[in-house]
């Protein structure tokens, strides 16, 4: 049967790109879906009445994920059609200030577990195959206080546009999406909530939308999706702007 494997399934962006992909991929039978949080994963498979549901309760922060992963698709051999590279982590804080744990984290879950999980899973994918990244406006330039993140993101951005072209042949293809801020988990665990200016001023997107754009992005084999006209202007205007400029008016 076809499969969907989604990280970062338990919340979020996440969890709504779960609800939605029957709509857009009615072939897909089976989920797999990773998250640290297995009450949660308990919780979400009881909404999708009708398929056959893995909860995979793993941090991919851990190493040892990597080999419980690749253990499992070893013995199972699933045909996998749609992989979501959601999990992602993102922390407000300066250079040298900031909690080095949580520097370092979001290069082990942005970097590290997406080129892990995606090395691991594109052998089990069938053609027509479609992969999902998530990433952010912050890849389109760097940002401080949030340096890491916005180079982690735009890592994301060029590792989809490369592996697009790389994979292109087998008939797979590969989809970035790239939203600005959302109303989720994410602003709270990131310490971003009421401490940044520049958050409190952007225009949100809506999770529901974006999931649904994304996924039908993924559907058409689009590499780069932006949601919003905002910020496939801002898109364009760090394309066109020297980065040592547009970096004054990117602090978060």
């Amino acid at each position: 049967m076809k499969t969907a494997i989604i990280t970062g399934a338990s919340a979020g962006l996440g969890r709504e790109i779960v609800r939605q992909a029957g709509d857009m991929f009615p072939e897909i039978e089976s989920y797999w879906l990773i998250a640290r949080r297995a009450d949660r994963l308990e919780e979400l498979a009881e909404t999708l009445p009708g398929k056959d549901i893995v909860c995979l309760p793993l941090d991919l922060c851990d190493p040892m994920s990597f080999v419980q992963l690749q253990e499992r698709l070893a013995e199972d051999k699933p045909e996998v059609a749609l992989l979501v590279n959601n999990a992602g982590c993102g922390y407000l804080g300066c250079i040298g200030e900031a909690d080095t744990a949580s520097q370092t984290r979001m290069v082990d879950l942005n970097l590290r577990a997406l080129t892990a999980v995606t090395n691991m899973v594109v052998p089990y994918m069938s053609r027509a195959g479609r992969i999902l990244n998530v990433s952010s406006i912050a890849s389109f330039c760097p940002n401080p206080r949030m340096t890491v993140y916005s180079a982690s993101k735009a890592y994301v951005s060029a590792y989809t546009v490369g592996a697009a072209e790389e994979l292109r042949p087998q008939g797979i293809t590969v989809t970035a999406v790239c939203p600005g801020p959302m109303a989720t988990e994410f602003l709270e665990a990131g310490n971003i909530a009421g401490n940044s200016k520049t958050f409190e001023m952007l225009p949100y997107c809506d999770q529901v939308r974006v999931a649904a754009g994304a996924l039908r992005a993924a559907r058409a084999g689009r590499t780069i999706y932006t949601p919003k006209l905002f910020y496939k202007f801002y898109r364009l205007l760090a394309k066109v702007t020297p980065v040592k400029l547009m970096v004054k008016f990117t602090k978060t």
